[in-house]
């Protein structure tokens, strides 16, 4: 049957000429899925399959438009060109014919085309009716034992989509959950990001651990480990409804590794991961790099772990302002991961009010110290030689600020004057 494609998707929208494409090429996936949901991005990410010459397709409209362009597999012959705000990938066809390649995809959601020659859409397994319903359904169960990571994606797009997985296809799903061993641990960390970084990702991660699906790769992860994930999504709550920058602190991550593999970073992802992960921090580190999480994302688990019986017993809240100097001193930007982690695991938002208003003031001597001296003011003020003791003296001054005890660079001379 056909169906009409929203304007979200027709060719007007699109960065290139629909002239440069084959008569038989069709829109396929997501884009059309989400475009027949009425669901909008900022990102317009565009899947075409072609019968043949996919990639020379692809390289022209690259050549023609100077873009971006780069071989994605050259066995399947996909390619993909980037514009900006909008990314086309261009694959050949598997099989035959059209319903053939359609045939061969995970769930019936995303084996929807639209021919945008003619402007209609090709629905031959239902999809729109299971679109309607909300409704994640397998196609085959032999599609999912060709690419295991495809029952994990059934609840990440679950969670996204707000859908619910049908009782056939959940029962394939727990059937053949083994079978997640085999797939590279990039693919499956990418697809637990989202279930990691998105309240509405707990329930499908809860879901996917019942169905066996964590044990391969967070072997640690218990009925425990899931109820502490639940409780860093109330302790979000709390904490945003409060300070709205915490909401944004948390979403944070280096600008510069925001994009890499695994994406969707964010110190909120850190917090939930740290709650899956062994209580030994050794063979926590091994499960994180085991699942190919970054250096960066390895460390910020690591910082945590060190802290964790001040955040699981509360006494976090209770540290002095000179305790408190060298917490931030360690963990530094993951500090609203540790803040989450405290509040869910039992710390009031009154006790951590103080910790996280040290933290949100960019100016504030215990979280963010500002030198007050530098070395060559010591040396030129006490006549001092370089050498290790202005590293020392010049940390004692940073604490000394951090308790309160100086606060001018006069003082600071001062306290090093006594200290020598």
């Amino acid at each position: 049957m056909n169906y009409s494609l929203p304007q979200s998707l027709t060719p007007h929208r699109w960065p290139f000429s629909l002239e440069w494409l084959p008569e038989a090429a069709y829109l396929v996936g997501g884009s059309v899925r989400d475009g027949l949901l009425g669901r909008r991005s900022s990102q317009l990410d565009l899947d075409f399959v072609l019968p043949q010459h996919a990639v020379d397709t692809a390289r022209a409209i690259a050549r023609h438009y100077r873009t971006g362009f780069v071989v994605l597999d050259v066995e399947h012959q996909i390619a993909r060109i980037v514009f900006d705000a909008v990314t086309a990938d261009f694959a050949e066809q598997v099989g035959d014919s059209l319903d053939d390649d359609l045939r061969r995809r995970d769930f019936t959601i995303n084996a929807i085309a639209y021919h945008p020659q003619t402007e209609t859409v090709v629905d031959p397994l239902a999809g729109r009716s299971d679109l309607e319903q909300k409704t994640i359904r397998m196609i085959s169960r032999d599609n999912l034992v060709e690419d295991p990571l495809r029952l994990l994606r059934a609840y990440r797009q679950a969670a996204q989509l707000d859908f619910w997985i049908e009782p056939a296809t959940q029962d394939a799903i727990e059937d053949l959950a083994a079978l997640l061993k085999h797939v590279a641990p990039e693919r499956v960390y990418s697809e637990l990001s989202y279930l990691l970084s998105h309240a509405k990702g707990t329930e499908m991660l809860i879901r996917a651990w019942k169905s066996h699906l964590l044990q391969v790769w967070l072997p640690c992860a218990r009925w425990e480990s899931l109820q502490r994930v639940q409780a860093v999504d109330e302790a979000i709550a709390q904490v945003v409804t409060r300070w709205h920058e915490m909401g944004d602190a948390l979403k944070r991550w280096p600008r510069d590794q925001q994009h890499a593999v695994g994406g969707g970073r964010s110190w909120l992802k850190v917090a939930k991961l740290t709650c899956l992960l062994h209580d030994n921090p050794a063979i926590a580190e091994d499960e994180l790099w085991r699942l190919k999480c970054s250096r960066l994302e390895v460390q910020s688990v690591m910082a945590i772990l060190r802290h964790r019986d001040l955040i699981e017993s509360g006494a976090i809240a209770n540290l002095s302002r000179r305790d408190l100097y060298f917490l931030f001193q360690d963990v530094g930007d993951v500090f609203p991961a540790v803040a989450v982690l405290a509040i869910a695991a039992g710390a009031s938002v009154q006790a951590m009010t103080p910790l996280i208003e040290h933290f949100l003031d960019p100016r504030d001597p215990v979280a963010h110290p500002h030198p007050l001296v530098t070395g060559r003011d010591l040396m030129a003020h006490l006549n001092l030689q370089p050498g290790r003791q202005i590293g020392k003296l010049l940390s004692q001054i940073q604490i000394a600020q951090a308790e309160g005890t100086v606060a001018t660079p006069e003082e600071a001379l001062v306290l090093a004057q006594r200290l020598l």
